[in-house]
């Protein structure tokens, strides 16, 4: 974007700059020895031209709406509509999720996303043995498309979105929604949100997968399949670095692992014959937002350039709608501290900040208690107000990509997806990612940032107010979430009665169709469809794949 005559001038100026005024400064020393993002990355005291004299305006950053999509995925971005405020809830039993998800919508919420509690993640009912403890606890518990239809009793699926934080038992959560919302006289044409239904990161961060790999991932592209077909407003998956990063993943991993994810996927939903430009508009995308501001900035412009000349250059997606990248983030939990936890209220502001000045298509702001426990209404409150600030009193949104053109941020732009690219060629070279997986690479490297960034922690390198500087004595006053200890048998309770009631005939029925389509390796939604509405319970269809497909145990990683 500079001549070559005007990037040697600025060459010159910057070195008498150096010699003349910066050094005399520098010589009495500065606050740290080194400067660097958290992705480990070195940072110069000041970014010019010279930094970016091989960007090309046109083909690096080029215009909102269009390839390669690094302004923006859309052309106004959010002078046209703002991101969807959605803040993640789900607790104990299905009314009192349902009672919460009319208060967020009351107070300005435009989409719902749903948290489950582990034991549905995980595939078993609540009264299961195994799960003594865990019910309702992380989420909202379901065992029967009953829980599904009280979630939603009074919220019309034709006007709100929802998002559902489920991966093994994806299938199963959204033939539930299809369910209600036929009940509701909601087309499935109509519905709209999100299901996660991303398994292999699961492997390396969550730990809720039920089956192994292989298997896995065709229940994947079954739920991509069908939906390109039967849901065309539902996105089939969010392909999600957050837990990752949650894990311990620097920025630059985050990118690449999260992307690494989605070739994987794409390869295997192109295996059964289907053209990328038919499911690849529907693929979205879930990152974290962290502390340190540019980094996380630069992170999303990068993913999203990154994307765009994958589903170009790789699977010759013709369609501009398949090579946008689109994401949901979420402020970073692991930043959250217990000590003096009302700080947490500004990094998370801080960290929105970033995700909006990042193009996000949609927001969940962390409670300020959630360290603590789950938050409290007045808690999501706050974190709701935050976004609601953000979007109509602080003029981000009146500008698109406002921090375009920086010096800075396109160098670490640029940075940031070469180091992606190189991880992505690395795992590519093992195999690709399930191949990555499967030897730990992936586990390895998360777990190897995790220690060394602890380690900085406690060293004090990398500051944490109120837990290695500022440190006050303070008791703790925040008010917090507390759960109903009676809540778990009363679900038990009602789970039992509820499986007198059934028709059990036409229940054993639906489980055969399932087996059956399992065995002979056809989509699984349509069967698991009539199991949901023959009342069939999430583990009983899970028992059923279980039993076809094999359960998954983990390498280990020391």
């Amino acid at each position: 974007m500079y001549s070559k005559e005007k990037i040697e001038e600025i060459e010159k100026r910057r070195k008498d700059w150096e010699e003349g005024v910066l050094s005399k400064v520098i010589a009495k020393g500065e606050r740290k020895e080194k400067f660097e993002t958290l992705s480990g990355i070195p940072l110069k005291l000041i970014y010019t031209p010279e930094d970016n004299k091989d960007l090309d305006f046109v083909e690096d950053l080029g215009f909102p709406g269009e390839y390669p999509f690094t302004r923006g995925v859309y052309p106004n971005m959010y002078r046209g509509r703002l991101w969807t405020m959605r803040q993640y809830s789900g607790f104990a039993d299905a009314a009192q999720t349902n009672k919460r998800f009319k208060y967020l919508l009351s107070q300005g919420q435009k989409g719902l996303s749903v948290a489950f509690d582990l034991p549905t993640q995980m595939g078993f009912d609540s009264d299961n043995p195994i799960c003594l403890g865990e019910v309702g606890k992380i989420g909202v518990t379901i065992n029967s498309l009953l829980d599904f239809e009280k979630i939603f009793e009074g919220i019309p699926l034709d006007k709100v979105s929802t998002s559902m934080t489920i991966n093994a038992p994806t299938a199963i959560l959204l033939a539930m929604y299809i369910a209600v919302g036929e009940k509701q006289g909601v087309k499935p044409e109509q519905l709209r949100g999100t299901v996660q239904n991303d398994i292999l990161k699961e492997y390396v961060a969550r730990g809720t997968y039920i089956f192994p790999p292989g298997p896995s991932l065709k229940l994947v592209a079954d739920v991509i399949e069908y939906c390109a077909k039967e849901l065309p407003n539902m996105n089939s998956m969010s392909i999600s670095g957050y837990h990752m990063r949650e894990a311990g993943c620097t920025a630059v991993q985050e990118i690449a692992f999260t992307l690494a994810d989605g070739i994987a996927y794409v390869e295997e939903v192109i295996k059964r014959g289907i053209d990328v430009d038919v499911f690849a508009p529907r693929l979205s995308f879930f990152f974290a937002c962290h502390n340190y501001f540019f980094e996380e900035i630069a992170k999303f412009r990068a993913a999203r350039r990154l994307w765009a000349k994958i589903m170009k250059n790789r699977f010759q997606a013709k369609k501009p709608e398949s090579m946008r990248l689109r994401f949901h983030t979420q402020t970073a939990g692991v930043t959250l501290t217990a000590q003096q936890p009302k700080v947490n209220i500004i990094r998370t502001t801080m960290q929105a900040l970033a995700a909006v000045l990042g193009g996000t298509q949609s927001l969940h702001v962390c409670g300020a208690d959630e360290a603590l426990s789950l938050p409290t209404e007045e808690s999501v409150r706050l974190s709701l107000r935050t976004q609601q600030v953000l979007a109509h009193e602080s003029g981000v949104t009146d500008v698109v990509d406002p921090l375009g053109g920086s010096f800075y941020l396109e160098w670490l732009t640029n940075k940031l997806e070469q180091e992606a690219i190189n991880y992505i060629k690395k795992i590519d070279e093992l195999g690709g990612m399930v191949k990555a997986i499967e030897k730990g690479y992936i586990q390895q490297e998360i777990q190897n940032n995790a220690y060394l960034e602890q380690q900085k922690i406690e060293t004090g390198e990398l500051k944490r107010i109120g837990v290695n500087m500022y440190c006050i004595e303070e008791k703790q006053t925040m008010e917090i979430f507390i759960h109903d200890d009676d809540a778990e048998k009363k679900i038990i309770e009602s789970l039992n009665e509820f499986k007198k009631t059934r028709d059990n005939a036409k229940l054993t029925d639906a489980l055969n169709q399932v087996k059956e389509a399992a065995k002979n390796n056809e989509n699984l939604m349509p069967s698991i469809i009539t199991a949901v509405k023959a009342l069939a319970t999430v583990q009983e269809i899970c028992d059923i794949l279980r039993e076809v497909y094999g359960k998954y145990e983990s390498i280990q990683i020391f």
